[in-house]
């Protein structure tokens, strides 16, 4: 079942993305494989089958791959991002012109098996840690050009968005640390710089910083890389003052033990960059 509140992303921002890949990977000359080989009045019928189990996310990428390249080409989307399927599932049927379709399904697949891809590693994640409180977020280590795409099919796999840009939230790092000269000192300009609806989050490496840093009362602490007992105690320190997040190398075989301390969130930028595509493809059905 789809998250209640995943919504489909609108065309005007799926369009852009799928047209340049469209453009790439057509080239100056179109696909003179399809041209050569496929008679100009074929027509084909073909399904979207899903080849193992996971989350569904990126329908309407694939839908625009074909229809940018000729809008009578009908794209039927059987299942809905967001759903968990098994092996074998059709999630789409796909039916006009061949060449046009022949076209479109690199760009489609594309697409469709890396967002999935996501979205399946993300809802494995979730489901290690229901039992808590915790909720498991994404980072900004994106694909450039394509982190709304990706972010989106976190939210698919039950996953919560992190900052989108440098612009959402004032997030102190490590190197904002050193080079302001500590957290008291980047703390204060944060303070005297955000707006009164700008959040600002302080990571910290220790408990030293962590008891320096809510000396200035941040909305949230990032606490990065800490063994298990040393979090344990940050967050009973933060004591609900700040949301607590952690992050630092976690993977689905170790999220239940950090989830586990208490924490709040818990982010992973492998989500976003390191997923395994979701086996998809485009089959032929008469």
């Amino acid at each position: 079942m789809a998250p209640f509140s995943l919504q489909n992303l609108p065309e005007i921002m799926v369009r852009p993305v799928v047209e340049a890949a469209l453009l790439e990977d057509l080239g100056r000359a179109g696909d003179i494989t399809s041209e050569a080989v496929i008679p100009p009045d074929s027509r084909c019928n073909l399904v979207l089958t899903v080849r193992e189990r996971g989350v569904v996310a990126g329908l309407e990428f694939a839908r625009s791959a074909f229809t940018l390249i000729d809008p009578t080409i009908t794209f039927k989307s059987v299942c809905a991002d967001g759903e968990h399927v098994d092996a074998g599932t059709i999630l789409a049927s796909i039916e006009g012109p061949a060449r046009g379709v022949l076209m479109g399904e690199r760009v489609a697949l594309n697409f469709l098996g890396h967002l999935s891809g996501i979205a399946s590693a993300t809802a494995r994640i979730v489901d290690a840690i229901k039992h808590t409180k915790a909720k498991i977020v994404c980072t900004r280590k994106t694909t450039p050009g394509l982190r709304f795409a990706e972010k989106y099919a976190i939210r698919a796999g039950g996953g919560v968005n992190h900052r989108f840009g440098l612009d959402d939230a004032i997030l102190i790092k490590d190197n904002h640390i050193a080079i302001a000269g500590g957290v008291a000192n980047a703390m204060t300009r944060a303070k005297l710089y955000a707006g009164h609806l700008v959040k600002i989050e302080v990571e910290v490496d220790n408990l030293v910083q962590l008891e320096e840093a809510l000396h200035y009362q941040p909305d949230a602490i990032l606490l990065d890389n800490m063994p298990l007992p040393i979090l344990r105690e940050a967050v009973n320190l933060i004591q609900g003052r700040a949301i607590a997040e952690a992050s630092g190398g976690i993977r689905v075989e170790t999220v239940q033990a950090v989830a586990e301390t208490g924490v709040d969130l818990i982010s992973a930028g492998w989500l976003t960059h390191s997923s395994k595509v979701l086996d998809i493809g485009l089959d032929f059905a008469g």
